[in-house]
Order: structure tokens, then sequence, then C-alpha cells
């Protein structure tokens, strides 16, 4: 009866280990998708490609790091000044990202760019969709558009996600980054 048991428990054991597929198989969690809160949408998210924007970067760039040696990425006519620099790249159109203290503080997504997020969100969503994709976003009032055009950041730590809202009620840009740069009204101000 005791060989009986220990059998049946090794058995056990093995088998809890065991899935459908190998371990060195499965899917981890995406990284650099946007994880702040999941999408409330049906909709499955889209698989992350080179234009998907996320909290650690876009293009080629990644918040908190200088701009890769080679890159395309420089000023471009833009803001520049000692402290603050503001740089775009051709192969990137719509967006541009801003550099403080050599390491890249904020990246910039425009309608002319074709950037979303893994959920789908980008320029040219609505309100209502930034806010299924994420309710627990922070409202405030723009800074030099009329209401209904708001600001709506995400809440914690950096990096984060802000959305600027126009009046219509779509998204006008995404930013991505660190505050307080992921504030700045004009570029580098």
């Amino acid at each position: 009866m005791r060989a009986l048991i220990l059998t049946a428990s090794m058995a056990v054991l093995l088998l809890a280990g065991c899935g459908s597929e190998p371990a060195a198989d499965r899917a981890e969690p995406e990284a650099d998708a946007v994880a702040a809160e999941g999408p409330a949408a049906a909709e499955p998210a889209a698989a992350p490609s080179a234009q998907t924007l996320t909290l650690e970067g876009y293009g080629g760039l990644t918040i908190g790091k200088p701009v890769p040696t080679g890159s395309p990425w420089a000023a471009r006519g833009a803001q520049a000044s000692e402290e603050c620099l503001t740089i775009s790249a051709p192969d990137w159109p719509g967006a541009y990202a801003i550099v403080e203290e050599n390491v890249v503080r904020r990246i910039t997504v425009s309608d002319d760019s074709k950037a979303k997020l893994v959920e789908g969100i980008g320029p040219g969503s609505t309100e209502a969709q930034v806010r299924a994709a994420f309710p627990s976003f922070v409202a405030e009032p723009h800074k030099s558009v009329d209401a209904p055009a708001k600001y709506l950041t995400q809440p914690g730590t950096d990096p984060r996600l802000r959305f600027e809202i126009d009046a219509e009620g779509k998204v006008s840009l995404v930013h991505v980054g660190m505050m307080p740069t992921l504030a700045y009204v004009e570029g580098c101000a």
C-alpha cells in the first residue's frame, strides 16, 4: 500500500510539471507592451511591430537611454540647447523625441505617424477608446486648447503615457516618457 501511495505521489508531481508545451516554448508576457492596464475592449491587442509605441520606446529610441550611435534621430531645425534637445528622424515621420542630460526623456507621436500602442490606440483614436483601454488615467485641462480638450495621463511611476485629446474628442498626440518632461507643453518647455 505504501509503495502504491509513493508511486501515485510521484506521478502527480511529474504531471504537475508537464504542460501542453515545453517551458521554453511557453509565451512570456510582452515586456515592452503597455501593461499599466489591460485593454477593456473585447478586441484582442495587436501584435507588436516596428510601428508599436511602448513604455520602453519607439523607432530604436529607449526612454532613459542615450540616442544610439548611428541612429537617424538628430536635431533638424528643432529646439536645441545644452539642457534640452528635440530630435526627429526621416524614417519615423510624425514622431519626435526630447533629450535631456543626453538621454531620451520623452517620445511623442502625432497623427502624421502610423504609431499605435499594442492596444491599438494612437493618434486619431477617440477619447472613449482611450478611457475604455485605460480607465484609471487622470484627466486635466489642456493648456492651449479649450475644453473639452484635455490631457489623460497614466498615474504611477515612470515611464508613463500621456494622451492629448483635442476639441473633437480625438487623440492628437501620444507621449511616452518621464515626468516632468512628459508634461512639457511645447517641445522643451
